[in-house]
């Protein structure tokens, strides 16, 4: 007969944040544990990465492994890795281990959007039959010069089956029944976007036919999945941060914890952290690294963004230099890109296109670390990107006060 091993009890009083935050840096491979891995195993390893026409996916990719725009494109080219409506409905970009389940836990999103063109009067049965009209356009012209077609382009093949929705459509975001339509196909698995110059810093799509199978599990089965892959991902959460992450409800996020074989850890700030059991054997015996470890991250990073906790990512120092700070440097969102010293925040940073250079502040008087990473990824994102956008609609011009902004700081 076989017993279960014994979780150990970590004292309370030793799960100080500052031990916490390292923590969460070593879990998220920013330590280097995830050094020369290619960028499907990355984002096993580390998280999906958030994904809105930004650049957090070459970000997030370069930081842990060094991987460059190529490889990373090359990677999306051959579907290793791809972006998809997953947790909430986000898009994320995912390894091809997880998309049958990624897109099962985001398909309640797609079928919000039906209910929204429902209320305006459009049929379900209006909707799949449009959607099995795009698919077999899709299907029609696979394997040809023009296999990919942009939402455009697949109206003007079907014409008025094609529905417009007038002013009261635009309101509710609907203008038309196309998107609906997509979206179903999409989160069946049997049509994917592909962005039309191969890149996943732009948000400009066309769409292919595809044949993904499914995952094989039913909902609550990918509940748990969920969970025991956040968990693993973040290194502990709280329940808040568990459901603001996954959407579930209190009972669902319950009952798949208790499936993952979670336990309860209280910290030293009074927070209850819900870990996997292997992860509190491991934080047992962590050992947080004395050297300095500086990165410069995305805003939307996994290592902020999971959790949404980026206020516990500042010590004293640092939030007292960004408090009352405009764009709410201390939301749960940050409004610049931080620059990070195992797991603490000691800075911000954005790019300025316009000068080929990174704009950049840290609380404290720079130290050679910082100046050799910010020359980096200054450099990288120089070579590699031309520009890092926090999201499809950020620009040089809508950047530019924060940019000096940050200059100012800096010159004090």
């Amino acid at each position: 007969m076989t017993t279960k091993a014994a979780v150990p009890q970590i004292p309370q009083e030793q799960l100080t944040p500052e031990l916490l935050r390292v923590w969460s840096w070593h879990r998220q491979g920013l330590g280097g544990t995830l050094a020369g891995a290619d960028p499907a195993t990355v984002l096993d390893r580390a998280g999906w990465a958030r994904s809105v026409g930004g650049a957090n996916a070459y970000l997030t990719l370069f930081a842990r492994a060094g991987i460059r725009r190529p490889e990373a494109d090359a990677a999306l080219a051959a579907q290793h890795i791809h972006e998809l409506p997953a947790a909430r409905g986000c898009t994320y970009v995912l390894p091809a281990t997880d998309y049958a389940w990624g897109l099962q836990l985001g398909h309640a999103s797609a079928e919000a959007s039906v209910k929204v063109l429902q209320r305006l009067g459009v049929e379900r049965r209006e909707i799949e039959d449009l959607a099995a009209e795009v698919l077999r356009v899709l299907l029609g012209v696979r394997g040809t010069e023009t296999e990919a077609l942009d939402p455009r382009g697949i109206k003007q093949v079907l014409g008025d089956k094609v529905r417009s929705l007038g002013e009261e459509g635009k309101k509710k975001g609907a203008s038309t029944t196309l998107p609906a339509a997509l979206g179903l196909l999409q989160a069946d698995g049997r049509i994917r976007r592909v962005p039309v110059n191969g890149r996943l810093d732009q948000q400009r799509y066309s769409y292919v036919a595809w044949q993904l199978e499914d995952s094989g599990q039913d909902d609550e089965a990918v509940r748990v999945r969920m969970l025991e892959r956040f968990l693993c991902w973040t290194g502990g959460a709280t329940l808040g941060q568990i459901r603001w992450f996954s959407a579930f409800t209190v009972a669902q996020s319950k009952k798949a914890l208790a499936a993952t074989g979670a336990v309860e850890v209280p910290t030293a700030a009074g927070h209850v952290l819900w870990m996997l059991p292997g992860d509190v054997d491991e934080l047992a015996g962590f050992e947080a690294p004395k050297a300095a470890d500086i990165q410069l991250l995305s805003g939307s990073d996994s290592l902020v963004l999971l959790r949404r906790n980026s206020a516990d990512l500042f010590d004293e120092t640092g939030a007292e230099a960004v408090a009352g700070m405009s764009g709410s440097a201390l939301a749960a969102d940050l409004s610049d890109h931080p620059i990070v010293d195992r797991g603490r925040i000691i800075g911000l940073w954005q790019y300025d296109p316009d000068n080929a250079r990174i704009a950049w502040w840290t609380f404290e008087p720079a130290s050679d670390g910082v100046l050799v990473r910010v020359a980096q990824i200054e450099q990288w994102i120089t070579e590699d990107l031309g520009d890092c956008r926090s999201f499809s609609l950020d620009s040089p011009k809508s950047r530019a006060t924060t940019i000096a902004r940050l200059d100012a700081l800096r010159q004090r």
